[in-house]
């Protein structure tokens, strides 16, 4: 039996669907992590619901439901393409598996959580497709949504703001320190939104690349690197919808039930930090965040930034 579609989710053909092949991150630190699991399912009579915030492909929800066969899951994800492949591998579990088309921070569970998981990486089918715009490395469109049926593109948003907003939103969510030579050449080269006259992510990243002296463009990290994740941040809210959702996610758990975050840049980092320790409902499980041991970073670059939380909800 395939995997039942909630109310309210959007139809999705998951043969139709590109390929979305994606590795999970931190696997093994998330399944020792939620190692207590067990205990607590056998508390519960055997059963317990785990919520799947970003559900991807379903690497990691895959990994904890063959772990953990009491558990039944509530897969998250407003990506549809991700969510017909995270269909697709998830198939073998049938209806223990429930994937509804949301934004974490819009859902309610429909009873309390025994884990709830967040992944707040941006998967690499997602970053190598260029037709959704995320990439600085391939001709794309500037879109950068991970809804692309709704919501303002990136070159909307470029258009959008003056050039000193611009300049201010780079400098926050891409701690990019030339944010105002960046900003003011993004605002002459305009518009970028301008119907018949697309403007793509290669342009975009040559622009940006030419704000920086010769030498620092042949450094380890590419010159857009900032910039686009500052606009992508920005077009989709990602750290007003991370606040939203951590404000309210102890309350999706039972005492006792276990919260995991994984994030991949400071900004989002500091913010799951500090709600694990200001948050009276939470207690932390790890003091220091878990990261990818040397192989793991080796085998899959995309892990070595990433940086995996947990916390337990008190009694």
């Amino acid at each position: 039996m395939p995997p039942s579609e909630a109310a309210g989710e959007t139809g999705c053909d998951a043969a139709a669907a590109p390929p979305f092949v994606h590795q999970p991150v931190l696997a093994q630190a998330v399944l020792a992590s939620f190692e207590p699991l067990e205990a607590l399912l056998a508390e519960g009579g055997g059963g317990g619901l785990l919520i799947d915030c970003t559900l991807g492909g379903g690497g990691h929800s895959a990994l904890l439901l063959q772990a953990h066969p009491g558990l039944r899951l509530i897969g998250l994800d407003q990506d549809p393409t991700a969510r017909a492949a995270a269909a697709e591998h998830l198939a073998p579990f049938g209806d223990r598996v429930t994937i509804v088309a949301t934004n974490f921070a819009d859902f309610r569970p429909p009873q309390p959580a025994l884990a709830v998981l967040a992944d707040l990486g941006v998967s690499s089918p997602q970053l190598d497709v260029a037709e959704r715009g995320f990439s600085f490395r391939a001709e794309g469109p500037l879109d950068m949504r991970m809804n692309p049926e709704g919501g303002e593109t990136a070159a909307e948003l470029l258009d959008r703001l003056e050039e000193g907003e611009l300049a201010d939103l780079i400098y926050a969510y891409g701690e990019e320190r030339l944010s105002r030579r960046i900003a003011r050449r993004i605002k002459e080269q305009g518009p970028w939104s301008q119907p018949g006259q697309p403007r793509s992510t290669a342009e975009l990243a040559w622009l940006v690349g030419g704000c920086y002296p010769p030498a620092a463009r042949r450094g380890r990290i590419h010159p857009a690197t900032r910039t686009f994740q500052a606009l992508r941040i920005a077009v989709n809210d990602e750290l007003g919808v991370l606040e939203r959702w951590l404000e309210q996610v102890p309350h999706w758990l039972r005492p006792g039930g276990l919260l995991g975050v994984i994030s991949f840049h400071s900004l989002e980092d500091r913010r799951v930090k500090t709600a694990f320790l200001r948050d009276e409902r939470l207690e932390r499980v790890t003091r220091k965040p878990l990261v990818a041991a040397a192989e793991e970073a080796e085998a899959n670059p995309r892990s070595r930034s990433a940086k995996f939380r947990v916390a337990r909800r008190r009694p």
